[in-house]
């Protein structure tokens, strides 16, 4: 991991030619942009016609929930417009994030978790031209790096077999499972322990962890 960056500094890539900058978003502004985020979800999550408002909303809903959260975090790419973002939550120290862990939550994560060394990624996302540029890569490694994670975390649903392996590619190890109300759905739990993740599959990473679907290379 890189050594932590001035938080109030953009940071930029290059890619084949393209000035990509990250720059941070603060809870205020998350939300004044989150018609502009929500555009790029729907844009690149292959919604089925007719299902766009739906996963829109659902994805706003989520967003501006996660901005409430204390320690919320936002990175977005632009090259000019908006072409990725990623955001999360420092997993609360007395563990309710993982209700629903189905079995024992391992003791190392337990112990992270108090310690506060554990940070959730909920939403990653790059527009498909973009994603064979590093992009993905750059904001995961930024934004878990800036909070000086130990460990990151990320749910995803059982039945997302390609966001598994992409993940897994990267260096991702499952945990468990958790079933989590109303629905009652099962998603898989996968970890990152921080400064471990390969470099095999450069930014191939995008959509929510729920829904996305990433071009590996």
């Amino acid at each position: 991991m890189n050594p932590r960056p001035d938080p109030d500094v953009p940071q930029t890539l290059h890619a084949r030619r393209r000035e990509t900058v990250l720059r941070r978003l603060n809870r205020w502004q998350a939300e004044r942009q989150r018609e502009d985020l929500a555009d790029l979800y729907v844009e690149c999550c292959g919604i089925e016609l007719g299902e766009e408002f739906h996963h829109r909303e659902k994805f706003k809903h989520r967003m501006v929930s996660n901005a409430r959260h204390p320690g919320f975090d936002m990175l977005v790419a632009e090259t000019g417009t908006l072409v990725g973002f990623v955001f999360g939550i420092p997993v609360d120290r007395d563990g309710s994030w993982w209700q629903g862990f189905i079995g024992g939550v391992p003791p190392y994560v337990e112990q992270l978790t108090a310690s506060g060394h554990v940070f959730a990624v909920t939403d990653l996302v790059v527009h498909p031209y973009a994603r064979h540029h590093g992009v993905a890569g750059h904001l995961l490694d930024r934004l878990l790096g800036d909070h000086h994670a130990s460990l990151g975390v990320c749910l995803v649903d059982e039945a997302d077999h390609g966001v598994y392996a992409a993940l897994q590619a990267w260096g991702w190890q499952e945990i468990g499972e958790v079933r989590r109300a109303p629905a009652g759905s099962v998603l898989r739990a996968l970890v990152l322990p921080v400064g471990q993740r390969t470099a095999a599959v450069p930014g191939g990473l995008a959509h929510n962890t729920h829904t996305q679907r990433p071009e590996v290379t």
